[in-house]
């Protein structure tokens, strides 16, 4: 039980560092109250003429620095001149505190929850870590006002504030859109996408994660088939500074055909005026994916001519190679069972092989004895496949370098023993 509950940890960190857009008030999490209901009337608004007095604004936080911020985030302001309230509503708290938090994470079962806090306290979050956040005040009549308003005191009452969190699908950006949009009266919004430029899940996350080369190979090898999908315009919004260029070109279509922007002022309400100080570098700050696999693949090769020149494997190199390769595909088979759509359907399982733990006690007894063992046709076939499975789905940094250690090992088994034994007999 201690060895799973590493390996589970393990398994958490690299989700941690690919699909979490958790942000600086998760700490907030405990200490999150009913802010609107202590301002006051707030909550039971019900005159339309107090409207006049509420802007409400879609907040876009640039990314920071932290593996769990490179995807910036998104919140909503909401301002009441009249009862001098100046909130910000947030979809992106979690807790470490939560039962089984890390199984529940693996296996996309981790609730989020909404959270309110004054808006000076959240421009001084940002303000500390050096980032930007744009505002977008939206252009909505008094009744549009009031329905989000109430939207807003109805989905922070505890029984509904906690929603099952989704990287792609469901999270605090695509909460914050839904909230603004979908209580627009009798209105459509039309973005003025062009339909033929599309993407895909992956692309988009590459965008942000580019300058982090490890954090983009966690993203890489767990991302499966799906994320490689091309997606819609809707999709895209997951992310939020695609939502926050969405509303700046949307338009709002009245039923009588009047048009209108969506967006009636963008202004920065955070400009960081200092820098921050950057951490030192370490060790893995110098060392990427391409580089390591890339030394494994030369390593390999040195080892394999120089086996080929005594006419034995080095059996112990093999063991530890399909040892790795196992564990890693049992991190791999276990996604199969989350709740992330885009992680079940994962063919770089067919490098990364869960059959490799399985079978490496047999192969290297076989080793040993200077005998072949035909696991390593069957992990042959399998890497032909991967090398096809390329067509359909893009692989993790220096996984073709893996792929190419492996096929190696091979074809030096084959050559050494399986010829050996057909001269033999």
């Amino acid at each position: 039980m201690k060895y799973f509950k590493h390996f589970f940890k393990a398994i958490f960190y690299v989700l941690i560092a690919t699909i979490s857009m958790a942000i600086p008030l998760e700490s907030m999490a405990q200490g999150a109250t009913d802010i609107t209901t202590s301002q006051g009337a707030a909550p039971h608004l019900s005159d339309l003429k107090m409207m006049d007095g509420v802007d409400i604004s879609l907040l876009t936080c640039s990314p920071g620095n932290q593996v769990w911020s490179l995807y910036g985030h998104t919140a909503i302001r909401y301002t009441d001149r009249f009862n001098h309230i100046d909130l910000v509503i947030n979809y992106g708290i979690f807790s470490f505190a939560q039962k089984n938090f890390i199984l529940r994470f693996v296996f996309g079962r981790t609730d989020y929850q909404m959270g309110i806090e004054p808006f000076d306290e959240f421009c001084y979050e940002y303000e500390s870590q050096g980032r930007t956040v744009i505002q977008q005040r939206l252009h909505l009549s008094r009744e549009e006002k009031l329905k989000i308003r109430k939207a807003i005191s109805d989905n922070y009452r505890p029984e509904n504030r906690v929603y099952r969190y989704n990287f792609f699908y469901d999270n605090c950006t695509t909460r914050a859109r839904d909230m603004l949009i979908d209580h627009l009266v009798d209105k459509q919004v039309d973005y003025h996408v062009n339909p033929q430029i599309t993407t895909s899940y992956r692309n988009m996350v590459h965008q942000w994660n580019s300058n982090h080369r490890w954090a983009r190979f966690g993203n890489d090898l767990l991302l499966g088939l799906e994320s490689d999908f091309k997606t819609d315009y809707r999709q895209q919004q997951f992310l939020p500074d695609s939502l926050r260029a969405d509303f700046a070109k949307a338009v709002v279509i009245e039923k009588s055909g009047k048009r209108y922007p969506l967006v009636d002022s963008t202004f920065e309400v955070v400009t960081p005026t200092e820098a921050v100080v950057q951490p030192d570098k370490g060790f893995w700050d110098y060392v990427n994916p391409w580089m390591v696999f890339a030394m494994l693949l030369v390593v390999t090769l040195v080892i394999s001519v120089w086996e080929l020149r005594r006419e034995q494997t080095f059996w112990l190199f093999d063991t530890l190679l399909l040892t790795a390769d196992g564990l890693s595909g049992l991190c791999l088979l276990a996604m199969v069972f989350s709740s992330h759509p885009t992680v079940q359907v994962n063919l770089q399982i067919l490098l990364l092989n869960p059959l490799s733990i399985i079978f490496v006690y047999s192969v290297s007894r076989s080793a040993f004895k200077h005998q072949f063992n035909p696991y390593w046709k069957v992990l042959f076939i399998c890497l032909m496949l991967f090398f096809v499975s390329l067509i359909f789905q893009h692989p993790a940094e220096g996984m073709v370098f893996v792929a190419c250690c492996l096929m190696v090992r091979c074809y030096i088994n084959y050559r050494l023993y399986n010829k050996k034994q057909t001269k033999i007999s």
